[in-house]
C-alpha cells in the first residue's frame, strides 16, 4: 500500500511524536486500544524481519494504544541497538479491533575499509586496533566522534598540541550499504615547553620545584628520559606535586595562587609561570590516638614513626597512615587490615595549632573483625581449579588479611599460566554486619607452553635445536584420549624435551617436575635424564673423527620444600645427581686424560628466598637470594690412594707430543726423544723407563684415572637479586654472584670438571663437563676464563660478578611482553683462590631489548661495550652483540 494513504504514527528517532494524521482511507481512533495483528518491515535490511520486531518488544496479539507507550518504547529499544539511522511506524490498515503496522527503518552503513592520511603506515595498524575500526563495524556519529577524540588526545599526549583530525565517509559503490572511511590527521609541530618559572618562592628554589614536576619539564638538550611536552592532565597533577614538595619541608599552608600557560605561535612553544604562596614552616607537636583498643598508643606511635619537634611532613604523615603507592606498605591502615579489620578507618586530624607547632589526633575506627566467606576463581579455561586453589592464601572462614590477598595475587602471577597484569581480585558481598567478604579472582589465561626451534651454522657445520616445554602438563591424563587438546594440560606439571645436534655432537634431554608432590603440601619433585655424545672436531679443517668420542649420561632427582621459618618465602631444595663421563681416545687438552671414564655422584642443597613482584617476566619490586652447596663424598678418606706420592711421580712423568713426535718433561719443559716413564706391572704407582711414547701416554692416562675415577669436590654458589621501582615505570635490577670450586684433599687437587666459564651471553649450547657458563656482556663467550700454558681454556674455580640493569616496559600484554634495558656489569674469573682478587674485574656497559612470547619464551638482543682488555691483549675489547634465547635476565 502506498505510504501516502498511511497514517503517520511516529517519525522522530529520539522518541518524540508528531501529531497523528488520520487519512480518510485509513481511519483509526487516536488513543484507542487495538490488538496488534502484524508488523511488517517496508525496507530491505541485513537483519531478519522477525528478529527486529522481537527486539522492538512488540508481539502479535498484544494490546497497544495508538499512539501510546508501546510504540514509544519500541522506538527507544531499536534506537539503543545503535544499528539504525531512522525509525518510523505507519498504520497500514485497521480491521475491526485489529491494527496492522508498517515499520520503516533505515539501516546504518557498515565499514568496508579505512584509509589514514598524514600517519605513517607503521602506526595505522595500532590506531585501527585501538578504535576497533574493523570491517563490518557499524558507522555512526558516535564511532566518528570517539575515533576523532581518541586520535587527537593520543597525539596531544606526545606533544602535538595542535593536532586536528577530520573523518569523512564515502559510499562504497561496489558493496551494498557499506562505506569507506578516510581519516586525515594533521599533527602540526610538536610543542615544547620553553621554560617554567616560579614567583613568590623564597624557601624552595625554582630548580627544586621544577624537579618536583615529574611529567612536565622545560626544554633541556641533555635530558633524554623525559620530553618537554605539555599534557594538561599531567600538568595539573604536577602542580599538586609542587605543593607536596612544600609539605615535605614543613610548609603546610603552601598553595598555588595562579598559573599561566602562554603559547608562542612564532616559536611554537609554551611558557609556564606559576605563582606560589609558601606560608610558614611548621613542626609536629603532640600526636594522640583515639579509638584504638587492639593496639596500644605506644605500639601505634612506633609504627607511625613521627616524633614531637620534627619538621612537619604532610606527605610522610599520609603515607604512615595509608600508603596509596604500595598495596603492601608498612602503614597503620595495612596494620589493621592485615589482621582482620577490613572495615577499619584511620584519619589524622589537626586539633591545635600554636605558633609553628601542630598537634594531631589519629582517630581510629576499628570496626568488627572480617572473615573470608566464599572464594571463587573465574577465567581459568585450561588450568584445573585445584591447581589455583592450592596457591590461594585467602581461605574461607579465615580472618581477613590484605597481606594474604596481595600475596595470593603474586603467587597466581608466578605460576606463569595467567596474565599477571590482568589478575583482579574483586570484593563481592561485603557484609559489615555479618563481618564477611567474598573474593572473586578474575584471571586471563595465557599460553604456557613454549617451543624452541633454532638453526645456525657454526664450527663448520649446521647446528639445530628443537625444544618443547609444556608448563601446565597433566600426567594423570596421559591415558585419557579426550584430554589431548593437543596434549593433556591443566595440572601444573612441567615436561621439557630438548634435542640438539650437528655433525660433531648430539644432546638429548627429558625433564619432569611436579610442584605439589603428593598433592598436599608445596613440595616440588623434579627429575631429569640427558645423554650427549661429542665427536672430536678439528676446528681448522672442520673434519669430524667419529672414532674419537666423549659421552655423558646424566641422571638427577630432587625435592624442594617451601618453609615456614623464618618466613614462607624461603625454599629448601635438595637433589642427587649422577654423571658418567666416558672418553674414547678424546685427547683435546680439555681433560688430563683422553681414554677412560669418570663418575660424578653429588648431593646439592640450596636455600633460597624469593618475594619478587607479581609478574615473573618484569618484576617491579622484591628480591631473590640463594645459596647452594654441591658436594661429593670424600673418597680420598677411604680409597687407600696416596695422592702425595702420585703427585710426586707426575712431576717426572714424560708426555708424548703428537705434533712434534717428541715428549715433554713436565719438570722442566725440555723435549727429549728418549726416556719414557711407564708404571710397573704391579700397578703400585712406581715408574720405570718405558719403551715407547705410546706406552708412556697410556701410562699417564692410568695415573689420571686414579685421580678422577670418582670426582671429589665441593662447590659453593651465592646469588642476590633486587628489583626497585626508581622513577615512573623504570625498574632498577641489581645483581651480585659468587662461585667457588674447592677440593677436600689438596694433594689430590681440583677436578677439571664443574668449573666456571665467564664472558658473553651466558648461553651454553651443551654442557660437556658440568661446566657453568656465566654471562658478562661486552666480551666474547667464555673469553674471561683461565687458560693453560698451551692457551686452552681450563675453566675457573672462582668467579664473581656485579650487574645493574635499568629496565623500562614497552608493553606487558599477555600476547607479548617487551621491555628495554640499559646495563652496567663487572666481573672476572680466576684459576684458583690464591689468585682471586675481587677488585680485578672486567667492566662493560650497553643496552638491550627483551621480548617474551608465551609460545617461544624470552628472546633478546644486547649491545655491550667491554671497557677492559681480554687476557693477553692490551686494547679494550669494544663492542659485542649478544643474542639471548630462553634465558630470563
Amino acid at each position: 500500500m502506498n505510504k501516502s494513504i498511511k497514517a503517520l504514527l511516529t517519525l522522530i528517532f529520539l522518541g518524540s511524536f508528531s501529531q497523528i494524521k488520520a487519512q480518510d482511507r485509513v481511519p483509526f481512533d487516536q488513543g484507542k486500544k487495538y490488538i496488534l495483528a502484524k508488523v511488517e518491515l517496508t525496507n530491505k535490511i541485513s537483519f531478519n524481519d522477525q528478529t527486529v520486531v522481537t527486539f522492538a518488544g512488540l508481539q502479535k496479539g498484544q494490546e497497544i494504544t495508538v499512539p501510546g507507550e508501546e510504540i514509544s518504547a519500541a522506538i527507544k529499544k531499536l534506537g539503543k541497538l545503535g544499528l539504525f539511522d531512522e525509525i518510523a511506524f505507519y498504520v497500514n490498515h485497521v480491521s475491526n479491533d485489529s491494527i496492522y503496522l508498517d515499520l520503516d527503518i533505515k539501516e546504518l552503513p557498515k565499514l568496508n575499509e579505512v584509509k589514514f592520511v598524514g600517519v605513517k603506515k607503521s602506526k595505522t595498524e595500532a590506531l585501527i586496533k585501538d578504535n576497533s575500526l574493523t570491517k563490518g563495524k557499524v558507522v555512526n556519529e558516535n564511532l566518528i566522534t570517539t575515533t576523532k577524540n581518541y586520535i587527537e588526545n593520543k597525539y596531544k599526549k606526545d606533544g602535538y598540541f595542535n593536532t586536528k583530525v577530520n573523518i569523512n565517509t564515502v559510499k562504497d559503490t561496489a558493496a551494498i550499504n557499506q562505506v569507506n572511511m578516510v581519516v586525515s590527521v594533521d599533527k602540526g609541530d610538536k610543542i615544547k615547553i620553553s621554560h617554567i618559572d616560579f614567583t613568590g618562592n623564597t624557601k624552595l628554589s625554582d630548580k627544586t620545584l621544577r624537579k618536583a614536576m615529574k611529567d612536565t619539564k622545560q626544554r633541556n638538550p641533555i635530558r633524554i628520559l623525559k620530553a618537554s611536552k605539555f599534557v594538561k592532565d599531567k600538568y595539573k597533577t604536577d602542580l599538586e606535586k609542587v605543593i607536596e614538595s612544600y609539605k615535605e619541608k614543613g610548609y603546610r599552608d603552601a598553595r598555588i595562587v595562579s598559573d599561566t600557560v602562554a603559547y608562542n605561535k612564532e616559536k611554537n612553544t609554551l611558557a609556564i609561570k606559576v605563582n606560589v604562596e609558601e606560608g610558614n614552616k611548621y613542626y609536629f607537636g603532640n600526636v594522640k590516638f583515639l579509638g584504638n583498643s587492639v593496639y596500644t598508643d605506644q605500639y601505634l606511635n612506633r609504627y607511625l614513626g613521627i616524633k614531637k619537634g620534627e619538621t612537619y611532613n604532610g606527605v610522610l604523615l599520609e603515607k604512615r597512615i595509608a600508603d596509596k603507592s604500595k598495596p603492601d606498605g608498612e602503614d597503620i591502615t595495612n596494620l589493621y587490615q592485615n589482621n582482620g579489620y577490613l572495615f577499619s578507618s584511620i584519619n589524622a586530624v589537626e586539633v591545635k595549632t600554636a605558633n609553628d607547632t601542630i598537634d594531631f589526633e589519629i582517630r581510629v575506627t576499628e570496626g568488627p573483625l572480617a572473615y573470608f566467606n566464599h572464594i571463587t576463581v573465574v577465567g581459568n579455561d585450561k588450568t584445573n581449579d585445584r591447581v589455583i586453589y592450592r596457591e590461594l592464601r585467602t581461605k574461607p572462614g579465615e580472618k581477613y588479611s590484605k597481606e594474604e590477598l596481595v600475596r595470593t595475587v603474586r603467587e597466581i602471577g608466578q605460576l606463569g599460566y595467567f596474565d599477571p597484569e590482568a589478575i583482579d581480585p574483586k570484593f563481592k558481598n561485603v557484609d559489615g554486619a555479618a563481618g564477611t567478604v567474598d573474593i572473586e579472582y578474575n584471571l586471563v589465561e595465557k599460553g604456557s607452553s613454549q617451543i624452541e626451534l633454532q638453526g645456525g651454522y657454526g664450527g663448520g657445520g649446521f647446528i639445530g635445536t628443537l625444544g618443547l616445554s609444556f608448563n601446565n602438563f597433566s600426567a594423570r591424563n596421559i591415558m585419557n584420549k579426550s584430554a589431548y587438546k593437543p596434549l593433556p594440560m591443566g595440572d601444573g606439571q612441567k615436561v621439557s624435551l630438548r634435542l640438539q645436534g650437528s655433525t660433531y655432537f648430539q644432546t638429548y634431554s627429558v625433564s619432569f617436575s611436579e610442584p605439589w608432590f603428593g598433592q598436599k603440601k608445596p613440595v616440588q619433585f623434579s627429575s631429569s635424564i640427558s645423554y650427549s655424545k661429542q665427536f672430536l672436531n678439528n676446528y681448522v679443517t672442520y673434519k669430524v673423527d667419529k672414532t674419537k668420542s666423549f659421552n655423558i649420561l646424566t641422571l638427577s632427582v630432587g625435592l624442594a620444600k617451601r618453609l615456614t621459618v623464618p618466613d614462607d618465602f624461603f625454599v629448601l631444595s635438595q637433589s642427587i645427581s649422577y654423571q658418567h663421563y666416558d672418553l674414547n681416545n678424546y685427547n683435546t687438552g680439555l681433560f688430563t686424560f683422553g681414554n677412560g671414564s669418570s663418575r660424578n655422584f653429588a648431593y646439592t642443597v640450596g636455600l633460597s628466598r624469593s618475594n619478587k613482584g607479581v609478574n615473573p617476566i618484569f618484576p617491579t619490586y622484591g628480591s631473590e637470594f640463594s645459596i647452594s652447596a654441591k658436594v661429593t663424598p670424600p673418597y680420598s678418606l677411604f680409597n687407600g690412594i696416596n695422592y702425595g706420592d702420585l703427585k710426586n711421580q707426575e712431576a717426572y712423568k714424560l708426555k708424548y707430543d703428537p705434533n712434534s713426535g717428541l715428549t715433554i718433561d713436565n719438570s722442566n719443559g725440555i723435549p727429549t726423544t728418549s726416556d719414557y716413564l711407564k708404571e710397573t706391572s704391579t700397578g703400585s704407582g712406581v715408574y720405570t723407563r718405558a719403551n715407547s711414547a705410546n706406552d708412556a701416554t697410556a701410562d699417564a692416562s692410568k695415573v689420571d684415572q686414579k685421580k678422577y675415577n670418582w670426582l671429589e669436590y665441593y662447590k659453593i654458589k651465592f646469588k642476590a637479586d633486587w628489583y626497585t621501582k626508581v622513577y615512573g615505570k623504570f625498574v632498577l635490577r641489581t645483581l651480585t654472584e659468587f662461585g667457588f670450586l674447592g677440593a677436600y684433599n689438596q694433594e689430590r687437587g681440583l677436578v677439571p670438571f664443574e668449573r666456571f666459564y665467564v664472558g658473553g651471553d651466558g648461553m651454553a649450547n651443551y654442557s660437556m663437563d658440568g661446566r657453568e657458563t656465566v654471562q658478562l656482556r661486552g666480551y666474547p663467550n667464555n673469553s674471561l676464563t683461565p687458560v693453560n700454558a698451551a692457551g686452552q681454556q681450563i675453566g675457573a674455580t672462582v668467579y664473581n660478578k656485579f650487574s645493574m640493569e635499568l629496565r623500562y616496559p614497552i608493553t606487558l600484554k599477555a600476547a607479548a611482553s617487551i621491555y628495554a634495558l640499559a646495563f652496567l656489569e663487572a666481573g672476572n674469573s680466576f684459576k684458583d683462590f690464591k689468585s682471586y682478587n675481587p677488585f680485578d674485574i672486567k667492566r662493560s656497559a650497553g643496552v638491550g631489548l627483551r621480548v617474551f612470547m608465551p609460545a617461544f619464551g624470552l628472546l633478546g638482543i644486547d649491545f655491550g661495550h667491554g671497557f677492559d682488555a681480554l687476557p693477553g691483549s692490551t686494547k679494550p675489547n669494544g663492542w659485542e652483540t649478544h643474542f639471548i634465547i630462553g634465558q630470563q635476565f
